[in-house]
């Protein structure tokens, strides 16, 4: 007989109370209702239901069996349903919170493709630095950049690594001088990057085999824009310590110089979460494959 089929027929026998009741519900006989549940004991070699001519009850052994069955089953059928997703497309509304300039030039270009791919999907993406709350404010999927909290029923993925590098104009280091080591950090004047007023965390440094050191810029110019954090500092202004996918250009033009090359970069992970689900939506799979593909491209 088949494992699976019988774990089934096992499992609506005792849902519903009784094998007469499974036989119907299932169009089977009463006796085979029987032999399916008699082939798993038999297999396991462990009774599973006592039985009287007026009920049915678990034994110990049976309960905790039906419990792990139903798991079981639960994932046979996603697993199927994940097959049947293959013939078909993604539709319906794909809400996506995400970092406002990480998202504006990393994120909404990959799910735009994504749209135009799909004609049924709809996007509805919030761009804001604000971390939403992903079952409060109905949100399929959220993108965040940096440590994660570890928050129960929540998944996550790392779709990314931006490598960060300092940099600086050659105005600036003209006056000021080339910082050669992390060290020599301390005496220069940094651009630094807030979010929704606050610092967002000191400049972190690779260690090899400790934790990342960490550097407390001082400056007197605060932003909360990585665009306009470069375009100030290819104006002079200070140091600035940016992902390197953002600064190539100007670096590849002259306008930044690139410094303490010989410090490896920090890797800053991006992550791709949604809640934890039986089933994952065709649209949200397809969307977090879609930047878990694209998005390691343009970090180069």
């Amino acid at each position: 007989m088949d494992r699976l089929e019988s774990m089934a027929v096992f499992v609506r026998a005792v849902d519903l109370g009784s094998f007469a009741a499974a036989a119907v519900a299932l169009d089977l006989s009463g006796p085979m209702v029987g032999k399916h549940v008699r082939f798993i004991e038999q297999r396991l070699g462990v009774r599973l239901l006592n039985r009287t001519t007026r009920r049915q009850s678990l034994t110990d052994f049976g309960r905790a069996y039906y419990e792990r069955c139903r798991v079981v089953l639960a994932e046979a059928d996603a697993a199927d349903a994940l097959a049947a997703d293959q013939f078909s497309e993604p539709r319906g509304k794909l809400r996506v919170t995400m970092p406002a300039h990480f998202g504006r030039h990393c994120v909404t270009p990959v799910l735009l493709r994504l749209a135009r791919q799909y004609p049924m999907l709809e996007l509805d993406l919030s761009l804001s630095d604000r971390f939403a709350d992903l079952a409060e404010d109905g949100f399929d999927l959220a993108i965040r950049t940096g440590a994660l909290d570890d928050k129960a029923g929540v998944i996550a993925r790392r779709v990314a690594r931006q490598g960060m590098v300092v940099c600086a104009a050659l105005s600036y280091l003209e006056i000021h001088g080339e910082p050669r080591h992390i060290e020599d950090l301390a005496d220069h004047q940094a651009i630094v990057y807030r979010r929704l007023g606050q610092i967002v965390q000191p400049w972190l440094f690779v260690r090899e085999g400790q934790p990342a050191q960490e550097i407390t810029p001082v400056g007197r110019l605060r932003l909360d824009d990585l665009d306009a954090i470069a375009d100030a500092a290819a104006e002079g202004m200070g140091l600035a310590w940016l992902p390197h996918w953002l600064v190539r250009e100007r670096i590849q033009a002259g306008a930044l110089v690139a410094l303490l090359p010989d410090q490896p970069r920090y890797l800053y992970d991006c992550y791709a979460l949604w809640l934890q689900t039986p089933q994952l939506p065709l649209k949200v799979r397809l969307a977090v494959d879609a930047l878990a593909a694209a998005l390691p491209k343009l970090m180069g």
